[in-house]
């Protein structure tokens, strides 16, 4: 599995937000030269983090972004997916509960099933502030 640039820049933003909770609202500017992240391109990805509950949006003078809930109740998970959706995106394995016609005779079915179990626990129980005191 390949984490995209998306996802990656997705978690620099909430670390970053992670690390700023409780100080009010914080500029994507800010954000922006923290992360070293073009503030075009953090444009482009808030609303995804914003509609997916992950972020508050105050507008004004003294505005900005703020994490929609404490660094510990937030996950990996939750960011990567508000991101670009599934964790792992196989056809055989969609949420939705649609088979794969080739699931009965699927020599590989068990791999994929394991891969993607394993990569929903580390991600559904690593939060931003375990990424934090990991820094």
């Amino acid at each position: 599995m390949k984490i995209s640039a998306r996802e990656r820049a997705g978690l620099r933003v909430m670390v970053e937000f992670a690390r700023r909770y409780g100080q009010g609202p914080t500029s994507l500017g800010e954000v922006a030269r923290a992360q070293e992240l073009s503030l075009a391109y953090l444009e482009r990805i808030m609303p995804d983090l914003r509609d997916a509950g992950l972020l508050a949006s105050v507008r004004g003078a003294h505005g900005g972004y703020a994490l929609a809930r404490p660094p510990a109740e937030i996950t990996v998970s939750e960011v990567f997916q508000a991101m670009e959706g599934p964790l792992v995106p196989l056809d055989c394995l969609r949420a939705d509960g649609a088979r794969c016609d080739r699931e009965a005779i699927c020599a590989t079915r068990n791999v994929w099933e394991l891969v993607a179990k394993r990569l929903e626990e580390a991600l559904d129980t690593t939060s931003l502030a375990d990424v934090l005191a990991q820094l």
